[in-house]
């Protein structure tokens, strides 16, 4: 073996080897695969080896539509055959719920240009004549799904990478990781040692234990997997052409034919963590013990579903681990507080997501950012707030969910509360309905007294569209009150603040006491940050944004952070508030505050430090409900005495307190973009309308600034616009195509119900000769296509005389 490489693979299944092949695609040859078996030593060995394009991600969908088209390639390049079974998939809907989510996930396509189709009882039965589709209503046909042999895939991805001059070194364990000084990282190996630039975690089962060796806690779990393969069935052998992939939600089973028999796996409740305690290096090659009994309720719906099983006797059962996320998607990117350390795990459809991921990653690794917006594979969306038991407990709700509807409005419950702010309890006793992100508990809306605190999910209006118009119009009529705990929050500071900021943000860097909105670019000129840049002192900033994207964007800053003369620290958790909002939110701020705050004395997009009551916070005359209104930031210790303060003032001017749902709805009114939704890295600054924040002109070289001005120069191909829409019980929520003269022409970012303007809103693109105002066309909701008309102008206070005055 040799002692140095550029890039060090540890794991040799499907993944590993994937991004292997990927690397010397895009040009790194110097690559090395450990691999401390055989090749698909793990999980890859056992897989079932279905594939399908089906993600509630347009992006992960894509690269997983990637992943299927590359396979003929790879077969020509390696010589190697996948043993390739391209059959179709059906998705059965049994439950109103299921066909409308099926229809939303047909819509996403059409923009995609993924040609799936929706199919009827008795196109199924055509499909799959033995399927039973008693009970079922429709279904969604994938011509691109199918199955594969996952050995042969495997070493098919190894082969080319070999051809293209990577090394693989099996029966090689790797023991030990230490960083150097210079960024790259000295393996131990049972072969010796091993001085690799960057380190990628592709080991699958053994993804933790390769984490803890580089000090990182991924948040990663195996869960137990059964699937069983029967005899020959005489339909089946009898049919004259190979049987589609049926997949019964409801009955929680996938099903396809192998030989003449057939293969049918099940994500059952019963359901078993494996490995808690971590990962044995002895195992590989083996299988679990049959447990038959933990599958027992969803064999017995499969033998209705699929009738001629009942006459098949079982060849073989398969049960072996495989290793999820709390969310069911991959693990990717490098990790935040390491250098050159990159992960590939947690890729559970490895045949459907392997190609895409080594895609991906390698694309990340060579030039220096993926292709695309990978924020739902991302490893930095769940940062360092996992704990191991609250990561088993998560990616067990998930495999139990593995064939559940997805709702746009949906709270998953377990491991909840995990992170609470102070003013938790107060937000219970007013009877309020929870939701979470990036671990934190977030109000959505607060339940009238006497009704239980639950939304019902749904793909249209829920039980809580009463509830949020009433905030909504507290807000808009009087004063609302809202946390400000989920945004992010860093301090920087020292003498090269200023200097650094200049060159990360796009905008300007405000003067001290005020404000400035900044995007923040990729070298390709993508966005991938929209931040309130707050000047507290000469030397000190405080910045904003959305709080589940605290640990990506501080990945980002730690690596264009300076030698020296800039402190960098998340205080997300440590200060946190309060937002007032509404025309009575200045006589509320008066009240409670030691100074003047009139809008000469705090005008808009200013900052102040002031003293409310015992509190020591700091105010900021800006609110994403596009109203007149204040962020109050304290520390986390004095957030209820904060509370106190502002309750007992606003009693008597109508302060209610307002949750997430209503604060949505107001920033359509505005039309507020929000992040990853209208601002992610797939989008620019010209092309969203961010482009005037974007300081063009200003001295500092900031990063991104000469792909921005290319485009500035050669101009954007689409806009960002904002519909209403003439909607029946159902908004647009993304990713819904538009329709324009009978052709799809553009996609919704976000949308929703602006309660207090009354009006359905959707904000999307559209190419821009065609966004105008006036336009009209058509947004496809759940199936049909609803009239829209691009807006001339906001819905609420166009002129800013509210929100500035």
């Amino acid at each position: 073996m040799k002692t140095h490489t550029r890039v060090a693979i540890i794991g040799g299944g499907v993944v590993g080897c994937s991004v292997l092949y990927h690397l010397t695609r895009l040009g790194w040859t110097d690559v090395t695969l450990l691999e401390r078996s055989e090749l698909t030593s793990g999980s890859t060995w056992h897989a079932a080896g279905g594939f399908h394009t089906l993600n509630a991600d347009t992006n992960m969908a894509a690269l997983q539509g990637y992943t299927i088209q590359l396979y003929r390639e790879l077969e020509q390049q390696s010589g190697q055959s996948c043993g390739l079974h391209h059959v179709g998939g059906i998705t059965l809907a049994s439950t109103p719920d299921r066909m409308d989510f099926l229809r939303a996930e047909r819509a996403k396509h059409r923009y995609m240009g993924l040609e799936t189709h929706l199919v009827t009882p008795e196109e199924i039965r055509e499909l799959s004549p033995i399927t039973n589709t008693d009970g079922v209503i429709g279904g969604l046909y994938d011509p691109l799904d199918g199955h594969l042999d996952p050995a042969g895939t495997t070493h098919a991805y190894a082969r080319a990478a070999k051809n293209n001059g990577a090394d693989i070194v099996l029966r090689n364990r790797v023991l030990a990781l230490h960083p150097r000084a210079d960024g790259s990282w000295e393996l131990e190996t049972e072969q010796g040692n091993l001085v690799a630039e960057h380190v990628v975690n592709a080991a699958g089962l053994w993804a933790r234990e390769v984490g803890a060796m580089a000090g990182v806690l991924l948040p990663l779990h195996p869960m137990e997997h059964q699937y069983l393969a029967t005899d020959t069935i005489e339909e089946v052998a009898n049919h004259g052409r190979e049987l589609p992939h049926v997949m019964d939600p409801e009955g929680e089973s996938y099903l396809r034919q192998e030989r003449d028999g057939l293969v049918i796996g099940f994500y059952e409740q019963a359901c078993d963590p494996w490995a808690v305690d971590g990962t044995s290096w002895e195992f590989g090659h083996e299988l679990l013990p049959d447990n038959l009994d933990r599958i027992g309720d969803s064999l017995a719906a499969a033998y209705r579903r699929y009738p001629v099983l009942e006459r098949a006797g079982i060849r073989t059962v398969i049960n072996g681990p495989f290793t999820f996320a709390p969310d069911g998607n991959p693990l990717v990117g490098p990790v935040q507080g390491l250098r050159n350390y990159w992960s590939a795990c947690g890729v559970m459809a490895g045949f459907s997501q392997g190609g895409g991921v080594g895609l991906i990653l390698a694309e990340w690794m060579v030039e220096g950012e993926p292709s695309r917006d990978v924020f739902a594979m991302d490893v930095a969306r769940f940062g360092d707030y996992p704990t191991a038991s609250w990561t088993r407990i998560k990616v067990r709700e998930n495999y139990q969910r593995r064939f559940s509807v997805s709702y746009p409005n949906e709270e998953l419950p377990a491991g909840r509360p995990f992170h609470t702010t102070p003013a938790y309890g107060i937000w219970q006793q007013q009877n309020a309905v929870f939701g979470a992100g990036y671990g934190m508990e977030h109000v959505n809306y607060f339940a009238p007294a006497g009704e239980e605190p639950f939304e019902i999910p749904s793909f249209r209006r829920s039980n809580a569209f009463d509830a949020v118009a009433a905030e909504c119009r507290a807000v808009r009529e009087a004063v609302g009150i809202n946390e400000v705990h989920n945004f992010s929050k860093f301090e920087v500071a020292g003498p090269g603040a200023e200097a650094w900021l200049d060159r990360i943000m796009a905008g300007r860097i405000p003067r001290v006491g005020r404000i400035s909105l900044n995007p923040m670019l990729s070298r390709a000129g993508r966005l991938i940050g929209d931040f309130t840049v707050s000047r507290l002192a000469d030397e000190i900033f405080q910045l904003t944004a959305s709080y589940g994207a605290q640990n990506y964007h501080q990945r980002w800053f730690e690596q264009n952070l300076p030698d020296a003369g800039v402190r960098l620290k998340n205080i997300s958790r440590e200060r946190i508030g309060f937002q007032v909002a509404g025309p009575r939110a200045r006589e509320l701020l008066a009240r409670v505050a030691r100074g003047v705050v009139s809008n000469a004395a705090m005008p808009f997009l200013s900052v102040r430090q002031l003293q409310i009551g015992p509190c020591d916070a700091i105010v900021q005359r800006v609110s994403y409900t596009g109203d007149l209104g204040y962020e109050i930031y304290a520390p986390a210790e004095q957030q209820v005495a904060l509370y106190a303060e502002l309750s007992r003032a606003g009693t008597d001017l109508g302060l209610r307190p307002f949750g997430m749902r209503a604060m949505m709805s107001l920033r359509l009114e505005k039309s507020f973009g929000s992040w990853l939704r209208e601002y992610k890295p797939d989008y620019t600054p010209l092309e969203t309308g961010l482009e005037r924040f974007v300081a063009y002109d200003k001295l500092a070289d900031f990063i991104g600034r000469e792909a921005a001005l290319a485009e500035r120069e050669r101009g954007a191909s689409r806009r960002l616009v904002t519909f209403a829409v003439d909607a029946l019980d159902a908004d647009a929520v993304g990713d819904e195509p538009i329709w324009h003269d009978d052709e799809v022409v553009g996609f919704v970012t976000s949308g929703g119900y602006a309660h207090y303007a009354r009006t359905s809103v959707a904000i999307g693109f559209l190419p821009v000769e065609l966004a105008t105002p006036g336009r009209e066309v058509e947004i496809e909701l759940l199936g049909e296509q609803r009239p829209a008309r691009v807006l001339d102008q906001v819905l609420f206070d166009p002129d800013g005389e509210r929100l500035r005055g």
